[in-house]
């Protein structure tokens, strides 16, 4: 699969607050979603397809990678 990754629309999380250290996202043209680290415009990108982007922010919502939880799970 081959994501074309040079024009799209980056925005950074909303919890971000103008820092520079940051997680960006990009809705992709073929419905997959984009993930990279603002500090690194030109480094690696992640790629998520619309189910996986499903499943990773409904563990986000729901505290799945809290750090008390990550720790717990150990």
């Amino acid at each position: 699969m081959h994501n074309d990754i040079t024009k799209v629309a980056w925005r950074k999380a909303s919890y971000c607050n103008g820092a520079t250290a940051c997680v960006e996202v990009a809705p992709l043209a073929d419905g997959n979603v984009a993930l990279r680290d603002s500090k690194q415009q030109d480094g690696p990108v992640l790629v998520f397809t619309p189910a996986e982007w499903a499943a990773f922010t409904k563990g986000v919502l729901s505290g799945e990678f809290d750090l008390d939880a990550l720790v717990a799970s150990a």
